[in-house]
């Protein structure tokens, strides 16, 4: 018997409490992500730098940053506890099953009666959007006392009221939009293909993803941000010069302007693998850095072109969608899971329930299976989530090291520290909580890798 069928056969038996296992699971990775911030925060106090930074970073520097740190990590633990309030009170009070007959009978009141909502997809449509707004909702105050008491607080935030409501009304309506048709499509191929859809959400997730890699940097992210080519000068002849280089197929070197929402710096390029790219800066990052110090910063992004990251991390991702698919074969179907949470398919006489917290559906709703199973499998996540770290950071010791072989380390170096510094991030990092939630190495793993020695303490 395959793991897939021993999954099928547990969640078979209806004395499986599947409601308090995934509480549960809910309630332990709370509590272990708790024990990481809590091990950060105890870092977070020490007083002392690691021995690289020791001459690159001021006291005063270094004292604001702690400060910022803390507070972004007290932001966390906070906004920790109010989602899992958030699922602990969805799953009590059985809000799922109350939101699907809400939204399906809003949405049937909207319409005309020829148009009344039958099919099980549009039921799940239905509901996906009023989930996704009420969520939107829900989260706007931890939104708003980010960007307007955090981050403005230590000077980062740009963002005007209007604007923020502004970006929240865009992501609504493009999630909508886009989302949407996304969605029926993954749940028609469910309902055409139910023995054996996992090749064919593979194939369709890998169209998107490709799609998304090509549409969203010309259609979407303007929606949001100006960019404008780069200004003809020593800086993009020195971006161009280490294109030609390299053999980079650099298609446009362009400026976005992310002041206007916040004062942190960054810098990449996009583009599928095996096509031109477009280079973007942030014009925080040309105001705060020398052309010698940008140049190695895109030089490292160069590293990740040239040593296929993009295409590896497609790859990955195209086999952690067969994994988790394959997985799912074991419940998208099962009457106990379902029932656990109020959902019940067939006739309304398969339950004994108060119809105002049940669903009856004559199909199963893929859609419910995909968001339980998703709850389902944290444990699981949360290794994949140290995994994942582990992968990234050795991505980038790899792209820093393309460019130390460029000559460019020590401008790299300087990069990052002056980075660093203008973004206030993390000097001292606890081993355990980085390796879970870093994509990066810190400041003091990358120069140590890149054997940087300052000019202060050579002296």
């Amino acid at each position: 018997m395959t793991v897939f069928d021993q999954l099928q056969t547990l969640l078979d038996r209806p004395d499986i409490p599947v409601k308090r296992i995934i509480t549960g699971f809910s309630v332990g990775i709370f509590a272990f992500e708790a024990y990481l911030s809590y091990r950060q925060y105890k870092v977070l106090s020490k007083d002392k730098l690691a021995p690289v930074l020791e001459n690159e970073i001021d006291d005063e520097t270094f004292q604001k940053s702690r400060e910022y740190s803390k507070a972004k990590a007290k932001y966390s633990l906070f906004a920790d506890i109010f989602g899992l309030a958030e699922k602990l009170i969805f799953i009590k009070y059985d809000c799922l099953p109350r939101l699907w007959n809400f939204s399906v009978s809003l949405c049937n009141l909207a319409l005309p009666t020829q148009w009344k909502i039958v099919s099980t997809v549009a039921q799940s449509l239905c509901f996906l959007s009023a989930f996704s707004n009420i969520s939107t909702l829900i989260e706007l105050p931890l939104s708003y006392y980010q960007h307007f008491i955090l981050e403005e607080k230590f000077g980062f935030n740009k963002l005007t009221v209007k604007l923020w409501i502004n970006d929240t009304i865009k992501s609504m309506v493009l999630g909508h939009a886009l989302g949407g048709p996304i969605i029926y499509g993954l749940l028609k191929i469910f309902e055409r293909f139910q023995t054996d859809f996992i090749w064919y959400i593979c194939l369709f997730v890998l169209g998107i993803q490709i799609l998304a890699m090509t549409l969203i940097p010309v259609f979407i992210m303007p929606l949001f941000n100006k960019f404008t080519p780069l200004e003809d000068g020593e800086l993009k002849n020195s971006i161009e010069n280490l294109a030609k280089k390299v053999g980079f197929p650099l298609d446009k070197v362009l400026v976005v302007d992310g002041s206007k929402r916040s004062s942190h710096s960054n810098a990449y390029f996009t583009g599928l693998p095996f096509t031109s790219k477009r280079i973007v800066l942030y014009d925080t990052l040309i105001n705060e850095s020398s052309i010698d110090e940008i140049t190695a910063v895109l030089a490292h992004e160069i590293g990740h072109w040239q040593k296929n990251h993009i295409l590896r991390m497609l790859i990955y991702s195209q086999v952690h969608i067969f994994f988790i698919f394959s997985l799912f074969t074991g419940v998208y179907r099962n009457l106990s899971f379902y029932n656990a949470f109020g959902f019940f398919i067939g006739s309304p006489d398969a339950a004994i329930a108060s119809p105002i917290t049940k669903v009856f559906t004559p199909e199963f709703p893929t859609i419910i299976g995909l968001l339980l199973f998703g709850d389902l499998l944290k444990p699981m996540d949360c290794i994949l989530q140290f995994l994942m770290s582990l992968v990234s950071r050795l991505h980038e010791y790899q792209a820093d090291a393309y460019a130390k072989g460029l000559g460019m380390s020590k401008d790299l170096c300087t990069a990052l520290i002056n980075l660093q510094i203008k973004n206030l991030s993390t000097m001292n990092v606890d081993p355990l909580y980085s390796s879970y939630h870093y994509s990066h190495p810190t400041l003091a793993e990358r120069l140590t890798a890149l054997s940087y020695v300052s000019e202060k303490k050579a002296k």
